[in-house]
């Protein structure tokens, strides 16, 4: 996923948004650019292929400064990574700028069309399309925010398109279908980011934008409506991770961080959800009740990638503790089987940024045919969080490095807690059970901090093993599905072939 950084307000537009793109950096990306409108009401683009320190350099060589602008980091999809190819892109007048993550489904007949009409394409990408129909609508009378609302109505696919207009000025649009975008909030300024870590430093207080909104930001505040022009109301959430705990924090990387951090992000998963005197667990305030729970006669896991894995094992503790059936889906295969589902079942979709496209549009599917959603979520106010019925939070904190570490145990922690939960309202575990096992999951942040502190041993170890071409990795019943994480892992970091097998005896 690509990045995006916006903002209007008071504050030096140039750092703030190469600053917010270098905070996005773990997404990966080829190319990257920045518009900003200047005090004379200029539209000014700085855009280069690679690493942000060529963009950093081509603003050193010919400076750059502005009132309001975009930036964006880009992965390409349609054209090669080249400057000319980069974000942001321009309209015909070079008064318009968008920059855009998904794909336009339909470019090239709009490129077509537009063509046509007299307008001129200089880029192979599909969001250049974008431009040029805000041009089309902006020249008929309409203002950024209509032309906008014209343009989303006649694309079809998924994105998240940032915009702004000299013809506008002091103002950015945004809309969203499909890839995730989120609003910041504070005084006399406002921000937008296709991620949180971009903003987190500026201000906790967000908006995350919902498929079908867009949003017009100004220095005075923010408006929200959906693609007929129709007006949302939307609270903003608060952020409750430190900026601090965005940064490396004096590790080499953010995966190292992430992994030392996860004894801190399951005790926080744990906090106030256990008690070891009765035996009790609490999920947090949710629309489905105990007797609902109670009279579940099938779970449905859904998630995608690493969270799968973890649905994988939380099929055996489901199964084991709370004698119920369990089914386990890949987000994005569930909906085109044609699922079995009734109101009789509880679906549970797991998440880390609630945000996953397939995992949301199998939880929808889910829902309309009749089941109760259950959202095992890392961030308040995703999409997931406000579309499912209950969501346990794993306050794993941001997760940046790539390949999941931390959020990974949160969710095997939180699917342990619905269990537990799911057990004891279904009258399946004594007391006395479900005290013996919260005793060793609250021992659980200590022995992982004691496998930490082995990091020389591992590291040693490591040291031999990586010349070789291929590993397997063994595991039976509920360690099978860590075998297949434990062999992801090594393919995205490594790029070694892995394989993760059932064991044979």
């Amino acid at each position: 996923m690509c990045g995006i950084v916006g903002y209007v307000g008071p504050k030096k537009v140039v750092p703030l948004i190469l600053d917010g793109l270098k905070r996005l950096e773990y997404r990966g990306y080829d190319s990257a650019g920045i518009a900003v409108v200047q005090s004379d009401g200029k539209l000014e683009i700085r855009r280069a292929p690679g690493k942000l320190r060529n963009l950093e350099e081509s603003i050193r060589a010919k400076p750059l400064d502005g009132l309001y602008g975009i930036g964006h980091t880009r992965w390409a999809t349609h054209g090669r990574p080249t400057e000319e190819n980069a974000h942001p892109h321009r309209d015909c007048s070079g008064e318009i700028v968008v920059v855009h993550n998904g794909i336009i489904e339909n470019y090239l007949d709009l490129k077509q069309q537009l063509t046509a009409e007299g307008h001129k394409f200089v880029t192979e990408t599909d969001t250049e399309v974008i431009a040029h129909l805000i041009e089309k609508f902006s020249k008929a009378g309409s203002n950024l925010e209509q032309s906008v609302m014209k343009a989303v109505k006649v694309m079809t696919g998924a994105y998240a398109l940032v915009a702004i207009s000299t013809r506008d000025p002091q103002k950015i649009a945004a809309a969203r279908l499909g890839p995730p975008i989120v609003v910041g909030l504070a005084e006399n300024e406002s921000f937008i980011a296709s991620d949180i870590p971009a903003i987190l430093a500026h201000t906790r207080s967000v908006i995350f934008m919902a498929d079908g909104d867009i949003a017009i930001l100004t220095p005075s505040g923010v408006q929200l409506t959906d693609f007929d022009g129709k007006p949302i109301s939307r609270p903003p959430q608060h952020i409750t991770w430190d900026p601090i705990m965005a940064e490396k924090g004096g590790y080499k990387h953010f995966m190292q961080k992430e992994i030392f951090e996860q004894p801190r992000a399951v005790r926080d998963t744990l906090i106030g959800r256990i008690s070891q005197d009765t035996g009790k667990v609490f999920l947090d305030d949710m629309d489905i009740t105990a007797d609902e729970f109670r009279a579940f006669e099938a779970v449905k896991l859904i998630a995608c990638g690493t969270s799968w894995h973890a649905a994988l094992a939380g099929k055996f503790m489901i199964e084991r503790l709370a004698h119920i059936p369990v089914e386990v889906d890949y987000g994005s295969e569930f909906r085109y089987r044609d699922p079995i589902v009734t109101k009789r079942d509880l679906a549970i979709a797991i998440s880390q940024s609630g945000e996953t496209a397939d995992t949301l549009a199998a939880t929808r599917e889910a829902a309309q045919k009749g089941a109760k959603i259950l959202g095992i979520c890392n961030v308040v106010g995703s999409m997931l969080t406000r579309e499912a019925n209950g969501t346990v939070l794993t306050h794993a904190g941001p997760e940046i490095g790539v390949a999941s570490t931390k959020a990974f145990t949160c969710q095997l922690t939180s699917l342990l807690l619905v269990a537990l939960y799911l057990g004891q309202v279904r009258g399946k575990l004594a007391p006395a059970d479900t005290i013996k096992l919260m005793q060793e999951l609250t021992r659980l942040p200590q022995k992982i901090e004691e496998v930490l502190q082995r990091d020389p041993a591992i590291e040693a170890l490591a040291r031999q093993l990586f010349r070789h071409t291929d590993f397997l990795y063994l595991g039976r019943g509920i360690h099978y599905p860590i075998a297949l994480e434990g062999a992801l892992k090594l393919k995205e970091i490594s790029y070694i072939h892995a394989e993760g097998y059932p064991q044979a005896k």
